[in-house]
C-alpha cells in the first residue's frame, strides 16, 4: 500500500511539476510579447522619421530601464542604432555600465557592433524579434552573444513575435523602392 501511494505521489508530484513548467514557459512567452511590443513601438517611431524601423528596450526587474530606436540618418552617426541608445540609457538609469540582470529586446537581430556592446554591458538575456541573415551577429552570419571566448555570454531566444518585427522591415523597404506618386 506504501508503494502504491508513494508511486501516485510520485506521478502527481510529475504531473504538477510539468504543469508547472509549462506556465513558467507561458508566463515567459507572454512577458516577451509584452516587451517586444514595446520594441515594436520604439521601431515605429524610426519608421516615422524615415530610419530602417528597428526598435529596443531594456528591462530589468519587470520595468523598462531603457529604451532605444534606429536615427543613424537623422543623428548623421553610425553608433546611433537602436541597442546602443537602449544600452546608454538603461546604464544612465541603474548608474553603471554593468547590466547584469537586464533583458534586452529588440526586432531585429543585433549587428556585430550592437552584439559586441551586450556582451561587454553584461546583459543577461536577449530577445530577438527577426533575424538578419546579411549583418546578424546572434545566430546568422556568427553568435557573437554565445562565444565561450569571451568573459559573458548572453541567453538568446529568437523569433518572438517574428512576423510582425519582419512584415515592418519589409513594408519599410517597399515604400523606400517604391515611393507614392506626387513624392520625391
Amino acid at each position: 500500500m506504501t508503494a502504491g501511494i508513494l508511486g501516485t505521489g510520485i506521478g502527481r508530484y510529475q504531473v504538477i511539476k510539468t504543469r508547472i513548467s509549462c506556465l513558467e514557459r507561458f508566463f515567459v512567452m507572454t512577458q516577451d510579447e509584452k516587451y517586444m511590443r514595446e520594441a515594436i513601438r520604439q521601431a515605429q517611431k524610426a519608421y516615422a522619421i524615415n530610419e530602417v524601423p528597428i526598435g529596443c528596450v531594456i528591462v530589468y526587474e519587470d520595468k523598462i530601464i531603457g529604451r532605444g530606436y534606429n536615427r543613424r540618418t537623422t543623428d548623421k552617426n553610425t553608433l546611433a542604432h537602436a541597442e546602443l541608445q537602449a544600452i546608454k540609457k538603461a546604464s544612465k538609469r541603474m548608474d553603471d555600465w554593468r547590466l547584469s540582470g537586464c533583458i534586452m529586446y529588440v526586432t531585429l537581430e543585433p549587428c556585430q557592433m550592437c552584439a559586441g556592446a551586450i556582451v561587454q554591458s553584461r546583459i543577461k538575456r536577449v530577445v530577438v524579434g527577426c533575424m538578419n541573415p546579411k549583418a546578424g551577429c546572434a545566430g546568422s552570419i556568427l553568435n557573437l552573444l554565445q562565444m565561450d571566448e569571451f568573459n559573458h555570454q548572453a541567453e538568446l531566444e529568437t523569433g518572438v513575435m517574428e512576423q510582425e518585427c519582419s512584415q515592418m522591415l519589409k513594408d519599410f523597404f517597399k515604400e523606400l523602392r517604391n515611393p507614392k506618386k506626387g513624392e520625391v
